[in-house]
C-alpha cells in the first residue's frame, strides 16, 4: 500500500489552488465529523470534491463529545429502536473494520439501586446485545463485543472498590466502545484527501454563488492569509453543526433547518482517583452520567443544558461543575472535589428542531438527523450523533447527488481508514517495534492506539532525528515526535490545535498544557517556519485562552462564564 497522503501547509495551499481552478462535483463546508465523512462518501463515488473548514478540523461539537461510540441505551427507553440498531450497526463497522486502530471496547457498570432495575435494565441489555449481534450479522462482521453479564455486590465491590455498594444491588456489566473524536475526524478527512479530495482548513464560506434559484458554489476566505476566493461546485453540502442557522442566513429566504443548541460539558480526573475496572453509567433527572476509563485518565459527563451564546467556545460555569461532582459523588466512597478536576471541556450538541421558536427543553429535542435541499445546488444536514456519521453523511451526498447521472453508490461502509490498514500487523510485532525504535512497550502501545498501521512514519521521524522520540518534559504521554507528526501530516497549523485535537494535553494535564506550551510551539515553529513573534504570539495566545477557561469556570452562570471565556478569541 503506497503512503497515504499527508494534510500539512502544502496540500493546503494545493487544496486552495485546485477548489479555485476547476468546478468541483460536491463542495462539503464544515470539517466535523459528518463533514469529513461527507467528503469521504462524496470522493469515494468517483466526484470530484472539496472540503472547507473556517477553523480546524474538529474544532466545534466533534472533539468535545463524551468519546463514545455507542448504541445509545437511553434511545432505548424511549422506544427509539430504529435508532438504535442503527447506530450499534456503526458501532460494529468502526470496530471491526472501518478504524479498529482508533475504537476500542470499553466494559461499563449499570449500578442498580433499586431491586426491581435487575429484570428491566437486564431486558433492555438483552435487547441491546442482540441489536447488535443482528446489526453485525447485516454489516458481515463480528460483534466485537462480550455480552452483558450481571453481578451482584461482592463481584460489584472487587470490580470497583470505590463505589459505595452499601445502597446498591449490584449491577450490570456491558461493553460499548470509545474513540478520540477529533482524532476520528482528523483521520476521516486525511483519507479523504488520500482519495482525492480537497482539505482546505482555516478557510471561511462568506457567501454563496447564485445563477438564478440555483446555488453554483461559495465565495470563501482564506484566513491564514487574507485571500478572498471563489469555489464553484455542481453542489454544495452545508455540515455545519451548530452553525447552520448562521450559515441558512447567508443563503437568504426563510430558513428551512432550525437548530438548536445544547451545551454538554465533561470532567477530566485522574484514573487513580477512581478504583474500577470498568466505567459506569447511571441516570440523573436531566441526563445521563458516564464515568468513562481514558488512558491514565476519567472523564466524567455530561450536561444537557440550552446555549445561545458563543457558538465558537461554549463555556462550563460552576454550576455545571458542581452538578457532575454532585451525581458522581453520590457513587462515590471518596468523594471528588474540584481540586482533582484535571480538565474542563464544554461542547454543543446541534440538536434538530421540526418547527421553529416552539420553545421547550433540549433534552426532548430528536437526535436523529435531517438532511434537506432549501435550493438547487444546496443540501443542509443537522441533527444526529457521532456514532452514525457515516450515515449521515451518505444520506447528505445522497440528496447532493440525486440528479447526477455519474454517481456511484456509497461505498464507505467498507472503506478503511488510513491507519486501519496495517494495524493488526504491526500490532502481533509490537515488541519488535519496541526493540528496533528504542521505545518502550507502553509507548508503542499508545503509538499503535493513535496511528494504527500508520505508526512507521511516526517512528520514522524518530529514527532520523532521535531527539524526537523523547517524551514532552511536561506532558509525558507524548512524544515530542508526534507534535511534528501533527503539523506535517495532520493538519495542524497552530498549537492550539495540537495541544487540544492532536493531542488532548489540554485536558490530561493540571496545568492544562501551559507548561509545555514553548516547548511544544518550538518543535512547530522549526516545521512551520515560525519566527520568534510569531512563536511568542502562539504561545501568548494560548496561556490567554487557558487563563480565560478557567475564569469562566469559577463564575456561577452560562452568562457570566460565556463573558469570562469571550476574553480569549481565536488566534485565527
Amino acid at each position: 500500500m503506497t503512503t497515504p497522503i499527508a494534510l500539512n501547509p502544502a496540500s493546503r495551499a494545493s487544496a486552495i489552488e485546485a477548489m479555485s481552478r476547476a468546478e468541483l462535483d460536491v463542495l462539503v463546508v464544515g470539517g466535523g465529523v459528518v463533514g469529513a465523512g461527507a467528503a469521504l462518501d462524496a470522493v469515494t463515488r468517483g466526484l470530484s470534491t472539496g472540503l472547507v473548514e473556517q477553523r480546524d478540523l474538529a474544532s466545534g461539537t466533534s472533539s468535545r463529545s463524551s468519546k463514545l461510540v455507542h448504541g445509545g441505551l437511553r434511545y432505548l427507553e424511549m422506544f427509539d429502536f430504529a435508532l438504535v440498531k442503527e447506530a450499534l450497526e456503526e458501532r460494529g463497522l468502526l470496530l471491526t473494520r472501518l478504524a479498529p486502530h482508533l475504537v476500542r471496547p470499553v466494559p461499563f457498570l449499570y449500578p442498580l439501586k433499586k431491586a426491581y432495575e435487575r429484570p428491566y435494565v437486564g431486558a433492555g441489555l438483552m435487547l441491546y446485545d442482540g441489536m447488535a449481534v443482528l446489526g453485525a450479522r447485516a454489516g458481515r462482521h463480528d460483534m466485537g463485543l462480550p455480552k452483558h453479564k450481571h453481578l451482584f455486590r461482592k463481584q460489584l465491590a472487587r470490580i470497583a472498590p470505590d463505589i459505595r455498594t452499601d445502597q446498591l444491588h449490584g449491577a450490570i456489566r456491558y461493553y460499548d466502545c470509545q474513540v478520540d473524536d477529533a482524532r476520528l475526524v482528523m483521520t476521516l478527512a486525511r483519507t479523504a484527501a488520500n482519495n482525492g479530495a480537497h482539505v482546505a482548513t482555516r478557510t471561511k464560506v462568506t457567501g454563496f454563488l447564485r445563477e438564478g434559484d440555483r446555488v453554483v458554489g461559495v465565495s470563501a476566505r482564506d484566513l491564514e492569509n487574507g485571500v478572498d476566493f471563489e469555489v464553484r461546485a455542481r453542489t454544495v453540502i452545508n455540515a455545519a453543526g451548530v452553525w447552520t442557522d448562521q450559515v441558512q442566513e447567508l443563503i437568504g429566504g426563510d430558513a428551512t433547518l432550525d437548530v438548536d443548541a445544547s451545551k454538554g460539558i465533561h470532567l477530566v480526573v485522574p484514573r487513580d482517583r477512581i478504583r474500577s475496572e470498568c466505567g459506569f453509567i447511571t441516570k440523573t433527572e436531566k441526563s445521563v452520567l458516564f464515568v468513562i476509563p481514558w488512558g491514565r485518565h476519567w472523564i466524567i459527563g455530561t450536561t444537557d443544558t440550552p446555549w445561545d451564546l458563543d457558538l465558537a467556545h461554549p463555556a462550563a460555569s460552576r454550576r455545571d461543575i458542581d452538578y457532575l461532582l454532585g451525581h458522581v459523588n453520590t457513587l462515590l466512597k471518596d468523594p471528588l472535589d474540584h481540586e482533582d478536576v484535571q480538565g474542563v471541556y464544554a461542547g454543543l450538541r446541534p440538536l434538530l428542531k421540526s418547527v421553529r421558536k416552539t420553545g421547550g427543553e433540549t433534552t426532548k429535542l430528536s437526535r436523529e438527523h435531517t438532511v434537506a435541499a432549501p435550493a438547487p445546488g444546496l443540501v443542509l444536514i443537522a441533527g444526529g450523533k457521532l456514532t452514525t456519521y457515516r450515515v449521515m453523511a451518505r444520506d447528505a451526498v445522497g440528496m447532493a447527488v440525486a440528479d447526477f447521472g455519474d454517481a456511484r453508490p456509497s461505498i464507505t461502509d467498507r472503506v478503511p481508514l488510513v491507519g486501519a490498514y496495517g494495524f493488526e500487523t504491526r500490532t502481533n510485532q509490537r515488541v519488535a517495534l519496541s526493540r528496533s525504535a528504542g521505545l518502550d512497550i507502553g509507548r508503542v502501545d499508545h503509538l499503535l492506539g493513535r496511528y494504527g498501521g500508520l505508526v512507521d512514519e511516526v517512528l520514522d521521524l524518530i529514527a532520523h532525528r532521535p531527539e524526537l522520540g523523547l517524551p514532552l518534559r511536561q506532558a509525558d504521554e507524548y512524544l515530542a515526535a508526534e507534535v511534528v507528526y501533527a503539523v506535517t501530516h495532520e493538519g495542524a497549523r497552530h498549537l492550539d490545535d495540537v495541544l487540544t485535537r492532536r493531542t488532548r494535553i489540554s485536558i490530561e494535564t493540571f496545568d492544562r498544557g501551559t507548561l509545555v506550551a514553548q516547548e511544544a510551539a518550538t518543535l512547530m515553529a522549526a516545521e512551520l517556519g515560525w519566527d520568534d513573534a510569531t512563536l511568542a504570539e502562539e504561545v501568548d495566545h494560548y496561556l490567554r485562552r487557558v487563563e480565560a477557561e478557567r475564569q469562566s469556570q469559577l463564575k456561577l452562570t452560562d452568562q457570566e462564564a460565556d463573558e469570562a471565556r469571550v476574553q480569549a478569541p481565536d488566534i485565527v
